[in-house]
């Protein structure tokens, strides 16, 4: 068990806890979350031992065996097989025993180290840590690679694996899936789930702290405050504790309004029943979790595009790469209600996709036509690194957008948390995640009707996340975004492109069936390939023709019943839009108009009523279709 008492902790003039307690049970997986600043990571460095109270007491058990991944990006010679193994310090330890032992010929230090080495099962050491490099994406011509040979983020990479490699009572993991692709990030939820003893994890992915944790300690007001379940048991719990207060009511209510609007205008433009029905899940389940972030430093408008043409780009036979052609033949229309989430192993081509439709980098070949009031919005990683460090936010947007007034620039600022006189410091002062809002805030200020997002979330903390999640609803133009976020993905884009084997076609499915897709795959490769000689006979090519031939046969009226739906579902949905147009009408409520309202009030109730049938039906013909679907595999 570990215990807090009455605990003080300070960092330099910040009180990040103020008397305050926490207890966490021994074998428990506990997400540690708050908003940036709040002292997440020093908690960590008090629970190590490197930062100690200023009042109050820690208690840990005795022997406690603690892991925490590194932050820090080393640069050595070290191979990186070897680093990961030096994160077993006993066994290290026991190496450098062994080694003088045998330069002293103590044959029984040797017998008695040999011993102790058994028991920490050192013999599957390099066993143990190239399972390791794999699961977190280094191929095996990799192991023997220097580290200072990788990347900032790969060096993570190799940080979170010398931390799994160190057996551990206590493993404490920083942001461990900010360099993960989703690949990765799976296997580690995997990972986590078979680990036995006490885990403390900082992350803002909301998605993976739902399939690791079993509580969340929150920082609140100085205060620890824990939580039991998962993220999303935590939201629900939090939005309880905060609608007993009449203000925080009042303001859910109001944002829970703009999550409903939000879902009833997705409902009318499905277009594949069974991403549309996964769709409507995970927006119902935003709308039931707005309450939680309703006390939220964060939130903030895309301004309305200054044009917004029907078609934005139209991408012919494209060609993209550096060197060489990564991804060909591309074929895309983009429209401007186009929301399409990239997938796609890291080195796929997705961010060279991006860029090249940003206008960041040429084509090798195909066309682009863009259309006369396309305006690219693009943010990437590396805009923060291009903002002036030497001015201010409020000078920044001033040179965007030199006739917009001072006070409204500071309420767009506001909306990103940069209040009162911060938004007159100069930028090199900000933190990384201060940054990032800063370059998110300075392309949102442009008026995109295309949004190009490569890694959005990337130094955002939860609260930021949300807040960008629900702007980007909100969003009346066009966006084509990369992503780990699942969450982000799930709540802001109508269709998915995965870019394999140097192609990019539209995926037939939702971020699950992706998941499994990944899944499926690392279980193929690992199973023993038997050669099927039976199934290249030609009479059970034709067999297998045929029962797809009966399977199609049989579906065909589901789907058709299906597509009819869904066409009632846009016509109705167009004409209710087209009431509330003439409903917004204010000479419409003049006295010598009022037959009219009545009439136009009592269409608008019949076709609501329609859309709900409607709606009711085509759900029901979505599943029943599903398991037609599953009962012909």
């Amino acid at each position: 068990m570990i215990s807090l008492s009455n605990a003080v902790l300070i960092r330099g003039p910040q009180t990040l806890l103020d008397h305050t307690n926490l207890v966490i049970q021994r074998g428990h997986k506990i997400g540690i979350i708050g908003r940036n600043g709040s002292g997440k990571s020093s908690l960590f460095a008090c629970l190590r031992g490197e930062l100690p109270l200023e009042e109050g007491e820690l208690q840990l058990p005795e022997k406690l065996r603690i892991a925490s991944m590194r932050q820090e990006i080393l640069d050595t010679q070290r191979k990186a097989l070897e680093f990961v193994i030096d994160g077993d310090n006993a066994y290290r330890e026991l190496e450098r025993q062994l080694s003088d032992a045998e330069s002293n010929h103590d044959d029984a230090a040797i017998a008695r180290i040999h011993s102790e080495l058994d028991a920490l099962d050192a013999y599957s050491v390099t066993t143990r840590a190239r399972q390791l490099l794999s699961g977190l994406g280094f191929g095996v011509e990799q192991f023997e690679l220097p580290v200072s040979a990788f990347s900032g983020g790969w060096r993570i990479r190799l940080n979170l694996a010398a931390a799994l490699m160190c057996p551990s009572d206590l493993l404490m993991l920083d942001e461990p899936t900010n360099h993960l692709d989703l690949e990765a990030t799976l296997w580690l939820e995997g990972w986590l789930a078979r680990y036995q003893g006490t885990l403390l994890i900082i992350s803002h992915d909301r998605d993976f702290l739902d399939r690791v944790i079993d509580g969340v300690v929150s920082f609140e007001n100085h205060r620890l405050v824990y939580y039991r379940g998962n993220f999303s048991a935590y939201e629900v719990q939090r939005a309880e504790r905060l609608a007993l207060q009449q203000a925080m009511y009042e303001k859910q209510q109001r944002r829970r309004a703009e999550i409903e609007d939000f879902v009833r205008r997705f409902r009318y433009k499905a277009t594949k029943a069974r991403q549309a029905q996964s769709r409507l899940k995970v927006l119902k389940r935003m709308e039931e979790i707005a309450a939680a972030h309703v006390d939220s430093p964060f939130h903030f408008r895309f301004p309305q595009p200054l044009q917004q043409p029907e078609f934005l780009l139209t991408l012919d036979k494209l060609a993209i790469g550096f060197d060489r052609v990564l991804v060909s033949d591309i074929n895309l229309s983009v429209r401007s209600t186009t929301r399409i989430g990239l997938l796609g192993v890291n080195g796929c081509g997705k961010s060279t996709l991006l860029k090249v439709l940003g206008g960041m980098l040429l084509p090798l070949g195909g066309e682009i036509n863009r259309a006369r009031g396309l305006r690219v919005g693009y943010f990437a990683q590396h805009q923060v690194d291009v903002l002036n460090l030497q001015t201010s936010p409020l000078a920044q947007l001033q040179l965007l957008r030199p006739q917009q007034r001072e006070q409204d620039i500071r309420d767009y600022l506001g909306g990103f948390d940069f209040q009162g006189n911060r938004v007159l410091e100069p930028v090199i002062n900000f933190s990384g995640g201060e940054k990032a809002r800063l370059a998110l805030a300075i392309v949102c200020w442009q008026q995109p009707n295309l949004l190009l997002m490569d890694e959005p979330t990337n130094h955002l903390d939860l609260e930021m996340r949300h807040a960008l999640t629900v702007a980007l609803q909100e969003f009346s133009g066009a966006v084509i975004i990369v992503s780990h976020d699942r969450h982000l993905l799930n709540n802001t884009v109508d269709e998915f492109y995965l870019i394999r084997d140097g192609k990019c076609k539209l995926f037939d499915g939702d971020l699950s069936d992706y998941e499994k897709m990944l899944l499926t795959a690392v279980n193929v490769a690992e199973m023993p390939r038997q050669a099927d000689v039976a199934d290249t006979r030609p009479e059970d090519k034709k067999q297998r023709r045929q029962q797809a031939a009966v399977k199609r046969e049989q579906l065909a009226p589901q789907r058709r019943k299906l597509q009819q739906l869904e066409k009632m579902l846009t016509d109705l949905g167009r004409e209710v839009a087209q009431i509330n147009d003439l409903l917004a009408d204010g000479d419409l409520y003049e006295a010598g108009r009022k037959i009219e309202l009545n009439r136009l009030l009592q269409r608008q109730g019949e076709v609501i009523r329609q859309l709900a049938q409607t709606e009711e039906s085509w759900l029901q013909a979505s599943e029943e279709l599903e398991q037609l679907l599953q009962d012909s595999r």
